[in-house]
């Protein structure tokens, strides 16, 4: 019996060798980093180096916060409709995107930075003129928490496919005592490599009117210096959110409000509870569309933006 068990032991030993060494020389093999598109701009905002664009030149400010694994390009669709009637503006959240990967990546600092941009764009200060926020998913959150922080700079709010709070049961993804160093950069390496798997995980939450998806678009940010990192700090505990009574106190704040989801939409949580909790009005829910609402139906998110006064 000893001996059986000293065997499946230097077995198992040799197994784990291989693994790690095979792991290992994977990094090392696919060490490199992407660079960013050409042409983009820059902003400091709360100390982080933030990606942005903008568009229109007239009308209601509208800034435009992403959500998880997304970034300003996710609003390819929806800012050409918004900017015929307001100045529309959109950042990558540091830890997505091509912004500065710069922890802690708590909904605390995630609303400071775009508090920061805000102030960056001379948006919400005295005299001026007060933005509307759009969270979609993640960014529901975030722009719910910033607008618990400075109530006066905001002109309203709209939480769109998400509904700011923690995800059910908390952390999210493999035991984090499994996936650590060498083998959690190999399991993050791998799945970016791997379109065909991306492309079903895009179609899972996007609807049929959703273009196909552009893989290098979606994956190019996630082959940034940090990138990797960052993302295991942010998911360290689920995503960053809002606790249920902290954002129940948005319903006492006397501003604009909407909650706009897809009918499909099983990952942002329940619309009809979102809109009780923070007081707004009875959402829209638009037919046929999922998770990616900006994507798939932009036209009735620029329209449920536009009815936002």
């Amino acid at each position: 019996m000893k001996r059986f068990l000293w065997r499946g032991f230097l077995g198992l030993l040799g197994l784990w060798l291989i693994v790690t060494a095979a792991s290992l020389g994977y990094n090392l093999a696919t060490n490199g980093t992407a660079a960013p598109p050409p042409g983009l701009k820059y902003v400091q905002a709360a100390g982080i180096n933030t990606r942005y664009d903008t568009w229109g030149t007239s009308g209601a400010p509208v800034v435009l916060v992403h959500g998880s694994a997304e970034s300003v390009d996710t609003w390819s669709r929806v800012v050409p409709l918004l900017a015929a009637n307001h100045r529309v503006y959109a950042y990558d959240i540091t830890g997505y995107g091509y912004s500065e990967r710069k922890g802690p990546y708590t909904v605390e600092h995630l609303a400071a930075q775009l508090l920061g941009f805000l102030e960056a764009m001379h948006l919400g200060g005295p005299g001026e003129p007060r933005p509307l926020l759009v969270g979609h998913s993640l960014g529901a959150g975030i722009a719910a928490e910033a607008t618990l922080e400075a109530p006066d700079r905001i002109g309203g709010i709209m939480f769109l496919d998400g509904d700011g709070l923690p995800l059910p049961g908390g952390q999210a993804g493999p035991p984090r005592w499994l996936v650590v160093p060498p083998y959690r950069t190999s399991l993050f390496r791998l799945v970016l490599d791997q379109g065909w798997l991306l492309k079903r995980i895009y179609n899972s939450v996007c609807s049929p009117a959703c273009p196909e998806m552009d893989v290098d678009q979606w994956t190019r940010p996630f082959r940034q210096p940090g990138a990797e990192q960052a993302i295991w700090q942010m998911t360290a505990h689920g995503i960053p959110a809002v606790s249920p009574d902290r954002l129940a106190m948005l319903s006492a704040l006397k501003l604009p409000k909407a909650v706009v989801f897809g009918a499909e939409d099983t990952n942002g949580g329940n619309p009809d509870e979102t809109a009780t909790r923070i007081g707004a009005p009875a959402p829209t829910v638009i037919p046929g569309a999922n998770h990616l609402t900006p994507i798939s139906s932009p036209a009735a998110v620029a329209a449920a933006i536009d009815r936002l006064r």
